[in-house]
């Protein structure tokens, strides 16, 4: 009998949840990641298909890892690969993973295969980009196709970018195992980072036409609990994903009913999601004093306080400045200047905002960015230099990527000087 939405969307969760557990078990066992990862995706998608119909398997993991080797056994032959790995996974006897649990099937080799996988698919070799993409669909399930239609681009790029992490990773000859000591604090915040970046794609796209895309917010958190589950010990992945909840409780008072944003002041605060809000916090009450500090715990902590405010007049701006004080000392970069730089405004006057903002300029990775002119801008209202501001929304308007930001700037360019005041 055929499934409806309900079971599809109980089957896609699942099939999420086991692709690193049956990646990880393949390129353990048979080596060669690319192979095993394609072999995986067509596991995947023939469960997406037969699964809502036919009846989730009762071994669901078994019953992946055994087509999944039925997948990596015929692209083997079809290659014509060198005899003796031929024999090695026709010898192999995947069929009793449809009977019974397998060996290597328990709670800590999964653990261990799936931490492995996630700093394999974060090698140093590979672009931020190509860890992004390598990551979403190794670690998440995700289909090239999902991968392209989140990031906008077409599937046929989507596709070579992938092959070409994945050739890389191949070249490297990294087997499937966690990194030494040496590496492994680096490669984990490679990790973190990458997490990060795909929260953010999600919480506020580069381009298009929809400032969100909440399908790869959802996916960076569930993935981020994931780790946070495999290193519960971890405080900097606590604070990510403390952060990550936070951020993503204001979605629904963030963008208005045309889908352009609305500023974090003029939200309705009743609108965010009070659960997510309480587990944040209470996660980030759990991790702060437990370890040392480091940025994903800090810039939890500002989300934490802001989420906190019933109204933008109770926002605790002198604790939100102290805490970019000690953000700018954990990781220095010029977006933390910019709010920072907010903070004192706030809390000193637009005027001694705007002096730091002017540090800036001469940053080349900031310089041109559409946030420096609009929050400059912003700066410029508070003063009441709204002339000033109005061509700084507009200078911001034409360096912003997204559409609705662009609309949202050109809207406040044209905001008469009452209504600012």
């Amino acid at each position: 009998m055929e499934g409806g939405p309900a079971e599809d969307l109980r089957t896609e969760d699942l099939l999420r949840e086991l692709a690193p557990q049956v990646l990880g078990a393949l390129v353990r066992r048979y080596g060669g990641f690319d192979a095993c990862e394609d072999a995986v995706q067509e596991a995947l998608l023939a469960a997406a298909v037969q699964w809502p119909v036919e009846g989730t398997p009762e071994n669901p993991r078994g019953w992946l890892v055994t087509v999944a080797s039925r997948r990596l056994v015929d692209q083997v032959r079809s290659e014509r690969a060198r005899r003796l790995r031929e024999d090695r996974l026709a010898l192999a006897t995947p069929q009793a993973e449809l009977l019974s649990r397998a060996a290597d099937a328990d709670a800590a080799t999964d653990r261990d295969d799936s931490l492995a996988l996630l700093f394999l698919c974060c090698h140093p070799a590979l672009s931020a980009p190509s860890r992004i993409a390598l990551t979403l669909r190794a670690v998440g399930g995700l289909s090239t196709a999902q991968i392209a239609a989140a990031f906008l681009v077409p599937e046929a790029t989507m596709a070579q970018r992938i092959s070409r992490a994945k050739q890389t990773i191949k070249a490297s000859g990294e087997p499937l195992r966690m990194p030494g000591a040496s590496d492994r604090a680096e490669r984990q915040r490679a990790v973190l980072h990458v997490l990060y970046l795909i929260f953010n794609e999600g919480y506020v796209t580069t381009d298009g036409d929809d400032l969100t895309a909440p399908a790869l917010s959802a996916e960076a958190i569930r993935l981020t609990r994931w780790l946070h589950r495999l290193l519960p010990e971890d405080t900097e992945t606590a604070g990510l994903l403390a952060l990550m909840l936070l951020t993503d409780a204001r979605r629904p008072a963030r963008t208005g009913p045309g889908g352009d944003p609305v500023p974090l002041a003029e939200q309705d605060r009743s609108r965010w999601d009070q659960d997510l809000i309480a587990e944040g916090v209470a996660l980030l009450t759990a991790t702060l004093p437990r370890g040392e500090v480091g940025p994903y715990q800090v810039q939890a902590a500002v989300a934490a306080v802001h989420d906190e405010a019933a109204h933008v007049d109770a926002t605790d701006w002198p604790q939100i400045l102290l805490l970019y004080g000690l953000l700018e000392e954990l990781a220095p970069n010029p977006m933390v200047t910019l709010n920072k730089a907010v903070a004192v405004a706030m809390v000193h006057g637009p005027a001694a905002g705007l002096d730091l903002i002017a540090g800036l300029e001469d940053d080349k990775r900031m310089a041109g960015h559409h946030r420096l002119f609009a929050t400059r801008a912003h700066l410029l209202e508070l003063l009441g230099d709204t002339a000033s501001a109005a061509a700084q929304y507009r200078d911001a308007a034409r360096r912003a990527t997204s559409a609705p930001e662009r609309r949202h700037l050109t809207a406040r360019a044209a905001r008469p000087a009452a209504e600012v005041r």
